[in-house]
């Protein structure tokens, strides 16, 4: 929270310089109750950015960390949201200088598709955006329909055709905040901040030793099914070697005799899913992730182990495991 609030400041200290007329204020909502009771503040920080004098309907300024990507965040707000691009000199200048990169190639700057990319761009401050309708451009990328590219290291690996009306914001703002991370994002105290930031909230878990013999197999069976649901379920690694992942395992209740284990977590509605087949597999990944997908998937009820003392008193003790057949 210090930390965030050490960047808050010294982002406001580089945009007084350079856009005076942005003001930045701090609140300690402790003392003011009635502020924190009308913007429904519930977690610290909370930024946000007022316009045009109004108090209603303030931007919520979501996953920013550093003082750069705010300053990014803030200018995309205030102005242009893209770069735009006239030469293919210019894409390969973005595009070979930053690590991700993402270039959204239309017809018109003033479409559907072009203002659902413009309105993404301001929810992804992290990556640098750009956008053409040069003709010369688009040739250079054998870009025919309007499409958005990302580029990861010089190399494009993912095109989006942008039809209008789809894919929206949200679908985009997912699918290019996934490429902030990797394929696979293996959990662990530095990540698990990163992997709460992207709103995908749909994740599926793969609890596995990484001493084991067989790991190396499971795990590029994990990244092949990844990459086909990339932007629609977020792929999280936990090493069950690793004792301070230990609360993961109580939380879904996965013990050593488990693994590998696959888990699917909606984290909207805490709902859990355990994958039926036993074998982690490409085939049998890609079944339970399109069930889950599909809404046929069956919901997961952890349970404790039947006590061997449950039927000896005159009232019972129930887990999960004996609830049903006792019950009904």
């Amino acid at each position: 929270s210090q930390n965030l609030s050490d960047e808050f400041t010294k982002a406001a200290q580089q945009l007084r310089k350079e856009a005076p007329r942005i003001q930045f204020g701090k609140i300690d909502v402790t003392d003011q109750h009635d502020l924190r009771k009308e913007f429904n503040i519930q977690q610290f920080p909370t930024v946000k950015l007022f316009v045009d004098g109004s108090r209603k309907d303030p931007i919520d300024c979501k996953g920013v960390r550093e003082a750069s990507t705010f300053i990014t965040w803030v200018r995309r707000r205030t102005g242009p949201s893209t770069v735009l691009i006239n030469s293919t000199a210019q894409a390969e200048v973005m595009i070979n200088t930053e690590d991700l990169a993402v270039i959204g190639f239309f017809k018109e700057l003033h479409g559907d598709s072009a203002d659902v990319f413009c309105e993404t761009a301001k929810e992804v401050p992290e990556v640098p955006f750009g956008m053409t309708t040069s003709e010369e451009v688009c040739a250079s990328y054998a870009i025919q329909k309007s499409t958005l590219v990302v580029f990861k290291k010089g190399k494009p690996v993912h095109n989006e055709v942008l039809e209008d009306g789809s894919p929206n914001k949200l679908d985009l703002t997912r699918l290019i905040k996934t490429f902030t991370l990797d394929l696979v994002t293996e959990y662990n105290l530095e990540t698990s901040v990163k992997i709460f930031d992207v709103p995908v909230e749909s994740h599926i878990l793969l609890f596995a030793p990484k001493s084991s013999q067989t790991f190396d197999t499971t795990y590029e069976d994990y990244k092949s099914a990844a990459a086909e649901f990339r932007g629609k379920i977020m792929f999280v690694f936990v090493n069950t070697n690793e004792t301070r992942n230990g609360r993961v395992f109580e939380y879904f209740r996965i013990t050593q005799a488990d693994v590998p284990a696959v888990r699917i977590l909606n984290l909207t509605s805490d709902a859990k899913y355990k994958m039926p087949a036993e074998e982690v597999t490409v085939e049998n990944l890609r079944h339970f992730c399109q069930s889950y997908l599909d809404g046929t998937a069956k919901l997961h009820l952890s349970s404790e182990e039947i006590p061997e003392d449950w039927d000896k008193l005159p009232v019972k003790v129930l887990v999960g495991k004996n609830f049903n057949r006792i019950v009904f």
